[in-house]
């Protein structure tokens, strides 16, 4: 090959060299370009991916937070009234509270402070005079069950209890009634305390059944022991013989009485001897109740 070919040659080499860069810079946006895109499709992926996992914790967080039965009950609200039993009863989750009467649940709202300050400092009371007097009878407060009629249809949460057959005192709960029992009144609770409880503890054979009403710092209390009583006229006690209180008749013969809260209420299944000072009790919770 002569010299004039070989240097024309040299010439095309070198103009195609000098073209390169350009392309080579080319192919390296494209390349870039291609790699920012599969990175986008790589976050977007993520972005589908957690969402997918937060609907998912969303749909079952329901049944997780509250079980089955709960969900259950939710939906039917309670559509079998009449018809429920202790298997049901059982199946509800812990935290969801109700009381179950004659087949009936009722829900059971959280108590107030007052409420549990009340309920403690009885308990309390009880317990001390119990254990002076070296008695055998157990107090105890809620929550605790009480299968009052020894069925499958009734299972109660009385506020305070005392029980002094031992018999009586089993592992998950206490199986017929209790010789002594207190409800402390509530906006949510009251009506049913004064009805159909207060006939469902005197048909059951409570002895003795109190509402403490704390707002009007007053004591109810029904006395079924049929024995012999403390003079309520010095006790300072409005007393009547009849079996009607508040318009409503119970369904066994009992006195009533009505206390103030400035004075110490007896308790009637211990002759008496025993009495509840509600004094520092309403020192208590009346700066509570007054709040807004």
């Amino acid at each position: 090959m002569n010299d004039n070919r070989r240097l024309e040659m040299s010439k095309t080499q070198e103009g195609q060299k000098d073209m390169n860069p350009q392309k080579d810079m080319d192919l390296q946006k494209n390349m870039d370009l291609q790699k920012n895109m599969d990175l986008q499709k790589n976050v977007n992926s993520q972005k589908d991916q957690i969402s997918a996992v937060y609907q998912r914790t969303e749909e079952i967080s329901a049944e997780d937070v509250l079980g089955e039965a709960a969900l259950q009950y939710a939906v039917h609200s309670y559509d079998r009234q009449g018809e429920y039993t202790l298997e049901d009863y059982y199946a509800l989750p812990d935290e969801q509270r109700v009381e179950l009467i004659d087949g009936v649940f009722y829900d059971m709202a959280a108590p107030y402070t007052t409420h549990q300050i009340a309920g403690f400092e009885i308990s309390m009371q009880l317990g001390n005079f119990i254990k002076a007097q070296k008695g055998k009878c157990r107090v105890m407060y809620a929550p605790v069950d009480v299968q009052l009629d020894c069925d499958d249809k009734t299972m109660l949460q009385p506020d305070v209890l005392v029980v002094c057959n031992k018999d009586k005192i089993h592992k998950r709960c206490v199986y017929g009634a209790p010789d002594f029992v207190i409800e402390i009144l509530s906006d949510s609770t009251a009506r049913k305390d004064r009805t159909v409880k207060l006939r469902k503890y005197l048909n059951a054979g409570v002895r003795e059944y109190w509402l403490v009403d704390l707002e009007q710092e007053k004591v109810i209390v029904y006395d079924a022991t049929g024995e012999t009583r403390v003079d309520v006229n010095e006790a300072g006690a409005n007393s009547t013989d009849g079996n009607e209180i508040d318009g409503n008749r119970t369904d066994m013969s009992c006195r009533t009485f009505i206390y103030g809260m400035e004075q110490p209420v007896p308790v009637q299944i211990f002759g008496g001897t025993c009495q509840i000072y509600f004094d520092e009790i309403c020192e208590a919770v009346r700066p509570i109740l007054q709040q807004n």
